[in-house]
């Protein structure tokens, strides 16, 4: 196999960082000093990651592309049923929108099968990737945290670093013996924008000193989105009335009618509730010198499809089965490696279209992913993780609406991390090689592809409270089965979507600076990134209609994507243990198909700043987010209005910060106001949602 000079090049810079460097400094390094600990040794990472409480970073380990972390109250201010609504509100992070029953998160304008969404480092063995009002098959009642990664740390996942991932980490194999006979978490809340009633419980008993079983069970529901205005934007309003007047001009009176009742419709979504439930238990044996845990989850959700305009409407809503039973085993070491661990899930999933109350298309996934990790003992300044990871999926889809073909997708990878801190400097190398087989069932269509990735990068720290970091990294992705070879109408997405069984591996080339200063009462940081990409796959609106619905074309073309991330807080006051703080950030994409015009489905401009009282009893926050207007949209495509949103919540724990209880009252769009988010494909006839004011409990035991 021949690679191009450049990919040659960036993998063995990669490669003689990750492996040839590695062993020579750590040697020479050891000869001086004795073995260092796994905590870092920079005096301002205080912290795993960038931890979001409230708003305030509060210490970032990561020195070349720190995570962001959302856990603890934050989480729970946050929580949601959907994964991408939870997540929105965090730096670069906006959402796909599509119904309030289902959203992905959008990373720096990047979605679907680029932005990996896991559950503790295995994919969510779903069909969620496949279509946009496909849910992501995950229990966010049940998640103890949640990362949204860039950079080095992404090659462990996927081959593809420019979009990122996002790491939800569960509860459900317990990962130690608690103290207790048994613990009990449980947490209800009620949103008044649809009724939302969001329920779950969890508890781990211990069964003897080393084995801990967990048990859980979650339901939400909600009724029809209330939102702030119209629910059609004022092109599609303009749009459907001049259709009704057509309807009309020709006698159908009735479609006319139904049409222009469509059309000023205010104050709910049509056919957007939602209803789901959760069980699931786990069980974990535990010691010093490892641990071995499995678990099983039952998880069901129905959801609404609002309705594009029609003068003969009919609704579609999903409803979504999947039985996942999960391992993890891990050996702790003392040797070279600390820890070898093994994770594997295997996932059994359906959901059926239903179309005025008969079931349509189903759609039926069957998959099981597997990955072996091991992590090295740092050996004076030298560290790292290597392993190898497989995945296998066979899609089945039966129904009028066979818009692809059955398919079996086999994934197999192998891949480094490898890094080293050298006085002020931090340096790291992630190597990953992917191998994709995708073929059609039967047999008629078979594509192979080899995706190579690496990412170098350094950070510096010129004082204990700066860090400068740089990476650059070359990804690969293999086109999905739904890029190469769908083809037809679809009705829960109201769309006709066309394929192309002649793309390639999708490469791309990225830069990524930042700066991070965290002078304690003082935080905050700065990354601009770059990705010039070859051959980018997008779906992008032909302008032709098919039976109402647009018709959206995948192409491949040159693209580059440009942007910013910003955000900063301070501690302004403080006295005994209450403190007041201000907190603010700003993240923009500019993303350009070359010769062509924007990227379709691209967040604006956004800006939001809050003010925030804290003690051990008492969090009073308040903040402003500004959404801009979204104009650089591609053609047949509608700009979006700017929009801003006034937020508020108090949280109070009354028996101090370490008891029992929390209870928050929230309430997002104080001001009622009518947005739209532009990356969601269903903006004109999906708003955000008007006021909602919610309030929440949780209980610890």
């Amino acid at each position: 196999m021949t690679l191009p000079t450049s990919r040659i090049a960036l993998l063995v810079t990669a490669s003689a960082l990750s492996s040839a460097l590695v062993p020579t400094l750590a040697t020479a390094q050891t000869t001086t000093a004795p073995v260092a600990s796994d905590t870092s040794s920079h005096p301002q990472e205080s912290g795993a990651d960038i931890i979001v409480t409230g708003r305030l970073i509060s210490g970032n380990a990561d020195p070349i592309s720190a995570p962001v972390v959302l856990s603890g109250e934050a989480l729970t201010r946050d929580l949601r049923p959907q994964i991408g609504e939870m997540l929105a509100s965090l730096p670069g992070v906006s959402s796909t929108g599509f119904a309030p029953g289902v959203s992905r998160p959008v990373l720096r304008g990047f979605d679907g099968p680029r932005v990996q969404v896991l559950l503790d480092g295995i994919g969510s063995l779903d069909a969620s990737s496949v279509s946009a009002d496909h849910a992501v098959s995950l229990d966010t009642l049940n998640i103890d945290r949640v990362e949204v990664l860039h950079g080095p740390r992404v090659l462990l996942y996927a081959s593809d670093p420019a979009g990122g991932a996002v790491n939800a980490v569960d509860k459900r194999i317990p990962r130690k013996v608690p103290e207790k006979a048994f613990t009990v978490d449980a947490l209800g809340s009620f949103g008044t924008a649809a009724d939302m009633v969001n329920g779950g419980v969890a508890t781990d008993i211990r069964l003897a000193s080393r084995l801990v079983a967990h048990l859980d069970a979650s339901y939400h529901h909600s009724d029809d989105l209330r939102v702030g205005g119209h629910v059609l934007s004022p092109q599609l309003r303009a749009q459907t009335l001049a259709q009704a007047s057509d309807l009309a001009d020709a006698g159908d009176l009735t479609g006319a009618a139904t049409l222009a009742q469509q059309a000023n419709r205010r104050g709910k979504i049509a056919n957007s509730g939602t209803e789901g439930w959760t069980l699931g238990g786990g069980l974990a044996f535990i010691d010093d010198g490892g641990d071995i845990g499995v678990s099983v989850q039952r998880l069901a959700t129905d959801y609404g499809i609002p309705p594009r305009p029609s003068a003969d409407p009919e609704a579609t809503s999903i409803s979504l089965r999947q039985t996942r039973v999960d391992l993890r085993a891990g050996l702790n070491l003392s040797g070279f490696l600390k820890r070898l661990e093994v994770r594997g899930a295997y996932g059994d999933y359906e959901h059926a279209e239903i179309e005025g109350g008969e079931i349509g298309t189903q759609f039926h996934n069957k998959a099981v992913e597997v990955r072996v990790q091991a992590d090295q003992a740092r050996r004076g300044i030298w560290s790292g993780s290597t392993g190898a990871q497989y995945s296998s999926s066979q899609l089945d889809i039966n129904g009028d609406e066979k818009l692809l073909p059955n398919n079996n997708s086999d994934r197999f990878a192998v891949f480094t991390l490898q890094r080293l801190e050298v006085g002020r400097f931090d340096l790291e190398g992630a190597l990953r090689y992917e191998n994709t087989r995708i073929r059609t069932i039967p047999a008629r269509d078979h594509r192979n592809f080899d995706q190579y990735a690496a990412v170098a990068g350094a950070a510096w720290h010129p004082t204990d409270t700066v860090t400068l970091s740089f990476n650059y990294a070359h990804g690969e992705r293999a086109p999905s089965a739904e890029e190469l070879f769908i083809d037809g109408m679809h009705d829960a997405t109201q769309s006709y979507e066309r394929g192309n069984p002649d793309f390639k591996v999708e490469r791309s080339d990225s830069i990524e600076a930042g700066a991070r200063y965290n002078g304690g009462d003082i935080a905050a940081s700065v990354t601009v990134f770059g990705t010039n990409f070859a051959n980018f796959i997008t779906a992008v609106p032909t302008g032709e209609v098919i039976e109402d619905f647009p018709v959206y074309q995948y192409l491949q073309a040159p693209a580059r994507f440009r942007g910013i991330e910003a955000e900063g807080g301070v501690t302004f006051a403080r006295w005994g243990d209450k403190a007041i703080k201000a907190d603010g950030g700003v993240d923009y994409t500019h993303a350009r198909l070359v010769d062509r015009g924007p990227v379709p489905r691209i967040p604006p401009v956004r800006a939001r700043g809050g003010l925030e009282f804290d003690s051990s009893a008492f969090t009073l926050r308040g903040e402003v987010e500004w959404n801009a207007k979204q104009t650089r949209v591609t053609e047949n495509e509608n700009p979006t209005n700017a929009f801003t949103l006034v937020n508020a919540s108090a949280t109070w724990r009354p028996f101090g910060e370490q008891g029992p209880l929390s209870l928050i009252l929230a309430a997002d769009n104080l001001l009622d106001v009518t947005g739209r988010l532009a990356a969601s494909e269903t903006r004109d006839f999906v708003p955000i949602a008007g006021r909602d004011v919610r309030i929440t409990a949780r209980f610890t035991y």
